[in-house]
């Protein structure tokens, strides 16, 4: 039997098709509109989301290098690292930002923007900030564990709000949900020795 022939595709001469024109009142131009509209909303929160990520990376790396070589913390030593570390990082570009500003002339952004970052940080600070619990041992351990980029793992961690106005008074605003840091196994450990459960 002979082969079948095979024919060879053909170039295409024609010009490439154009692209369909909907009438500006159509109900396909309108839901074209509301289609590009959702892409771009959806863009925007990627964009803020990252950003907020990016920030809240850098808070939590401050704390994780702020973090004692053995043990915890104590509370006046985390008071002092938020005071005199924490509220004062910008205090150096503040002052380059004043020093290059001539006398008479208004303020940069940037000097606005770093001075209303250190108002808005020493009034939460005054008002009750949270920070991770690193006068918890177990807490500590846990967060020597973190890789300095994924914040997912902070909802492991224990935090508590601290405040200017009353420095020895500390509430616990997340537990943590990391096992050493609840108890849990410890608690289903004691459960399986002793044969009784909780009902």
């Amino acid at each position: 039997m002979a082969p079948a022939k095979t024919k060879a595709p053909k170039a295409s001469t024609s010009a490439p098709k154009k692209e369909k024109l909907f009438h500006p009142s159509s109900r396909k131009a309108d839901q074209l509109a509301r289609k590009a509209l959702r892409k771009g909303k959806l863009g925007n929160l990627a964009t803020k989301r990252g950003q907020k990520h990016h920030s809240l990376v850098d808070v939590y790396g401050f704390f994780f290098h702020a973090l004692p070589e053995e043990g915890a913390l104590t509370l006046p030593e985390l008071h002092a690292i938020v005071q005199d570390i924490w509220l004062t990082r910008f205090d150096e570009e503040l002052e380059q930002e004043r020093a290059a500003r001539r006398k008479g002339r208004p303020k940069s952004a940037k000097e606005i923007k770093l001075e209303e970052i250190k108002l808005r940080e020493s009034d939460e600070y005054r008002t009750g900030m949270e920070v991770i619990d690193l006068t918890h041992p177990a807490t500590v351990e846990v967060f020597r564990r973190w890789d300095q980029k994924e914040v997912a793992f902070m909802q492991l961690l224990r935090f508590i709000r601290i405040t200017s106005a009353n420095p020895d008074l500390v509430v616990v605003s997340r537990p943590g949900r990391h096992v050493s840091i609840t108890g849990v196994a410890a608690k289903n450990e004691d459960q399986e020795m002793t044969g009784v459960e909780e009902g």
